[in-house]
């Protein structure tokens, strides 16, 4: 009976030790795949939290850059409204000294009108002043009297045979109303009280144009210039 028992006894404690060591074993596994777990959401977590870094940082760069660019934009846009500003008050510099040296020339007194030295054809008596000159001065550009009627209604549009008329608004001065005045400087320095060196001048732009008088008097009457 003590035998039986005993044999009884020891496979009870078999049994016994073998669930005790699967229990262990249940439970160690348990712990170990708890503990992977653990490993698994602390990386991830840690990942996460890097990728979160590094999206800060990202839009931190990003938003640096931008305010970078938007000053640069607006030093550009003050240097290019200085530079305009700069621009406009040198262009009225200009404006007032262009204007005062106008004022100071519409101060000084004209020069006195150089007299005309030359013999005056008979043929020219007919007329006075300016157009008498005018007329001398075409017969000895070899003209012939009969141009002198285009001649004659040529520039009384132009200029009434005034040495000192001046067009206010494109500028072009004397008899034969040159643009610009100082062209007549070919003819001689005094062009701008001289009548003589006008008339010679404008005899000379309408030859190599026009070939004579009617010639240009007959294109200003179709266009309305010469």
């Amino acid at each position: 009976m003590s035998r039986l028992w005993s044999r009884f006894g020891l496979r009870a404690l078999s049994v016994a030790l073998l669930i005790v060591a699967v229990l262990g074993g249940l439970h160690l596994g348990r712990h170990r795949e708890a503990q992977q777990q653990a490993i698994e959401v602390d990386t991830a977590a840690r990942a996460e939290a890097a990728d979160l870094r590094t999206i800060k940082e990202y839009a931190a760069l990003r938003l640096a850059a931008t305010a970078r660019q938007r000053e640069a934009e607006r030093e550009a846009g003050e240097r290019a409204k200085q530079e305009a500003r700069l621009a406009a008050e040198r262009v009225k510099r200009a404006e007032r000294a262009v204007a005062s040296r106008r004022e100071a020339a519409r101060q000084q007194p004209p020069k006195p009108t150089v007299p005309y030295p030359g013999p005056i054809p008979s043929s020219c008596a007919s007329y006075s002043g300016n157009r008498k000159i005018g007329c001398a001065l075409l017969l000895d550009a070899g003209f012939g009297l009969k141009e002198m009627p285009c001649l004659d209604k040529l520039w009384m549009k132009e200029s009434g045979w005034n040495h000192r008329a001046r067009n206010p608004s494109s500028g072009a001065f004397g008899i034969p109303q040159a643009l610009p005045g100082g062209k007549m400087a070919s003819a001689g320095a005094d062009w701008e009280n001289n009548p003589a060196t006008q008339i010679r001048w404008g005899l000379g732009y309408i030859k190599g144009r026009y070939g004579a008088p009617c010639g240009a008097w007959a294109h200003s009457q179709r266009v309305g210039w010469y």
